[in-house]
């Protein structure tokens, strides 16, 4: 979102990117969208520059410019407040990314990344004067506090970890941290109609896109019955998309229903979309991957998917949101398995 934007939270504390450039002393490079605009951009430039006496904006970046007028109009009124232009990017397919309805297309599924990665440097380097900006760069100035979040402790001594198109995203600290205390995490696919790897001690199925390959889960028998014999004795934890893969059923936004793994009585369905979204306070209701029933994580939730039914499960956790409203039971669990659509960050 934008500079200030956050939730609601004590003083550098609201996650907003102000609070980042505070916290570590960096000066900002303020981007704005000029289309539909003109002069008026320098009133959104002033209020940024002075909204949050702990940030400086050292300078801007146009983007959207629709031709040389309309960048003439536009930075003129910005360097009268005294802060630099630094570059005028215009309207460019080729800057622009592929979208759904979580957000853009992830690296891993975008063909000729590489190519495109490519045409997007070389238009910002024909368009935004990139030796300035490096003057412009300053150092961190950084010390960690007992303020900092915990990471999370791996799961297992072996962690298995679905990894494909339909469970592609994870918080990359979490896997660095899980490899740093030790762990070693063993990748499967289930759209391969790969199982957990029997050697594990923990199978964990991350965010992703089931719903978009719901029929091909279903199809995946080797799959889901290798995972049904690791929850016999291991405990398996699926967060999101992984939640609703543990499931009963999972209906896609064409209204099909296709069976999941059964592990979890959860069903779940895009038919009717409903947009989750926000950060959120967790406190296990009972032992699970994650920890130790009455441990806290802080984390994140964010999908389009509604609950038909939770088929009788008892809750995994009790779940506050940013905004200060009554905790609200959240997942499931049923003995090892557990699953909710909380993404965990870091504990509490």
């Amino acid at each position: 979102m934008g500079l200030f934007d956050g939730v609601p939270g004590e003083p550098g504390r609201t996650g907003a990117s102000a609070d980042v450039a505070a916290a570590l002393g960096l000066p900002v490079l303020l981007t704005i969208d000029v289309s539909g605009q003109a002069q008026s951009a320098a009133a959104v430039v002033k209020g940024c520059m002075s909204y949050d006496p702990r940030i400086e904006v050292v300078g801007i970046v146009l983007n959207r410019v629709g031709s040389p007028r309309h960048r003439r109009l536009a930075g003129d009124a910005i360097e009268a407040l005294g802060v630099k232009v630094v570059g005028s990017i215009p309207r460019l397919e080729a800057l622009s990314l592929p979208e759904r309805h979580l957000g853009l297309v992830q690296a891993g599924e975008f063909e000729a990344l590489d190519q495109r990665l490519d045409e997007i440097a070389d238009a910002i380097a024909a368009h935004v004067d990139l030796t300035v900006i490096e003057a412009l760069a300053r150092p961190l100035k950084f010390t960690p506090s007992a303020a900092i979040a915990s990471v999370i402790a791996p799961p297992g001594r072996c962690i298995a970890l679905a990894r494909d198109e339909a469970f592609s995203f994870l918080y990359p600290h979490l896997m660095s941290g899980w490899r740093a205390a030790g762990a070693k995490l063993r990748f499967f696919s289930p759209l391969a109609d790969e199982p957990p790897p029997a050697d594990c001690d923990v199978c964990w199925l991350p965010g992703g896109y089931p719903e978009l390959h719901a029929g091909r889960l279903a199809a995946a028998s080797r799959f889901r019955e290798g995972l049904r014999r690791f929850a016999l004795t291991r405990p398996v934890h699926g967060e999101c998309g992984g939640y609703m893969a543990l499931g009963a059923a999972l209906t896609d936004a064409s209204g099909a229903t296709h069976e999941m793994a059964g592990l979890l009585g959860v069903e779940t369905s895009f038919a009717k979309r409903k947009m989750t979204l926000g950060y959120r306070d967790a406190t296990l209701e009972a032992d699970s991957a994650l920890g130790p029933a009455g441990a806290r994580f802080r984390g994140h939730e964010f999908h389009y998917a509604t609950i038909v039914s939770l088929g009788g499960d008892p809750p995994l956790a009790l779940v506050r949101d940013a905004y200060g409203s009554a905790p609200e039971r959240s997942g499931s669990r049923r003995g090892g398995v557990t699953g909710g659509f909380f993404h965990a960050i870091a504990s509490a």
